[in-house]
C-alpha cells in the first residue's frame, strides 16, 4: 500500500529533511514507485506538486526538495497503487473546496467498497477508492453541516464518517484545511512532535543528519506524521488501530484512542469488530 507524509507547525518550517528521507522509500529503501505528491499551505491558497513517477526518480521530487518551501501544513504521499491506474489523475494528494477553504486529503489503505456518490455534489475526477472515500466525507460534512461547524463538532463528525468507510477496509488518511490537520490510523500511522530543546535527528533511510537547533527557535513546535518513523533517534509514537488525532499549531488538540489490533501479514487487520466501542476521548 502507499505511504503518507504530513507537517503541522506554529511556524512556517521546511519538510524538506523528513521529505528527503520519504522520498527515498519511493523506489530506493521500498517500493512506493506508482505517483508522488505533495500540498503545502499558503495562507488560504496551496501549492500542490504531484507527478506519476516515483518520487526518488522525479526531477519534480528534488525541485520540491531545493525549493525549500515553508508552511504551516503540509500532506505527501507516494503510491503503491492497489485501485486506479497509475497517472496523475489518481496520485494523492486530493484537494476539494469546501465552506469557502482548500481541504486536502491523502488515503493509505485499500477499500473494498467504494461508495455510490452518483447523487452527490462531490466528484472523483479519478478511479481510486481514496479519492471516493474522501468525496464521499466532503458530501457528508456539507449535507450535515450548512456551515463549518467547531472544531470540536467537525472532529467528532469526521470520526463518525470515517468508521462507516473503515467496515469496508483499511483507512488510515490525513486531513487538513491548512488550520488544522487530522490524522487517523487504520493500521500504521506515527507521529513525534520536535520542540524546544531541539538536538539533532538521523534518518532512517540514508542516515543523513540534521541540527534542527541551527533552524529552530524556542518557540517552535512541529509535529511530524508518517506511516512509519523517518528517523532513528527521536520518540515516534505509533497511533493505535481506531485512533484520531487533531493537530494545530504543531501540538496534540485532541485525541481519540484506538486499540491495538494484530496486523495480517498482507499488512492488513484482522476482524476488527465495532470501530465506536473502542473510542475513549481525550484531550490533549
Amino acid at each position: 500500500m502507499c505511504q503518507l507524509l504530513g507537517m503541522n507547525c506554529n511556524t512556517p518550517t521546511d519538510i524538506s529533511f523528513s521529505f528527503e528521507g520519504f522520498c527515498r522509500r519511493a523506489g530506493l529503501t521500498d517500493n512506493h514507485s506508482d505517483g508522488f505528491g505533495i500540498a503545502f499551505f499558503e495562507g488560504k491558497g496551496i501549492r500542490v506538486f504531484r507527478d506519476n513517477h516515483a518520487a526518488s526518480f522525479s526531477p519534480m521530487a528534488e525541485y520540491v526538495k531545493n525549493y525549500r518551501i515553508k508552511s504551516f501544513n503540509v500532506i505527501a504521499h507516494i503510491r503503491k497503487a492497489t485501485q486506479g491506474e497509475v497517472n496523475i489523475e489518481n496520485t494523492h494528494p486530493f484537494i476539494r473546496e469546501v465552506w469557502g477553504e482548500n481541504w486536502v486529503f491523502a488515503h493509505n489503505g485499500n477499500l473494498k467498497k467504494i461508495p455510490d456518490l452518483s447523487n452527490n455534489f462531490f466528484q472523483p475526477v479519478g478511479s481510486t477508492d481514496s479519492e471516493a472515500a474522501f468525496c464521499y466525507m466532503m458530501n457528508r460534512l456539507t449535507q450535515k453541516f450548512k456551515h463549518k461547524p467547531s472544531e470540536p463538532v467537525l472532529f467528532q463528525f469526521i470520526q463518525e464518517i470515517s468508521a462507516e468507510i473503515s467496515e469496508h477496509g483499511t483507512f488510515n488518511f490525513i486531513l487538513s484545511n491548512g488550520q488544522w490537520m487530522i490524522a487517523h490510523c487504520s493500521s500504521n500511522l506515527h507521529y513525534v512532535t520536535r520542540k524546544a530543546p531541539f538536538g539533532k535527528a538521523q534518518r532512517i533511510d540514508d542516515d543523513g543528519v540534521i541540527d534542527f537547533r541551527q533552524y529552530t527557535t524556542e518557540m517552535d513546535k512541529i509535529t511530524i506524521i508518517a506511516t512509519f518513523p523517518l528517523t532513528k533517534n527521536e520518540n515516534w509514537t505509533k497511533i493505535a488501530h481506531g485512533g484520531f488525532i487533531f493537530f494545530k499549531d504543531g501540538e496534540k488538540l485532541y485525541e481519540i484512542e484506538g486499540v491495538e489490533k494484530e496486523i495480517e501479514d498482507d499488512g492488513t487487520l484482522g476482524d476488527c469488530g465495532n470501530y465506536g466501542k473502542y473510542f475513549n476521548t481525550k484531550v490533549a
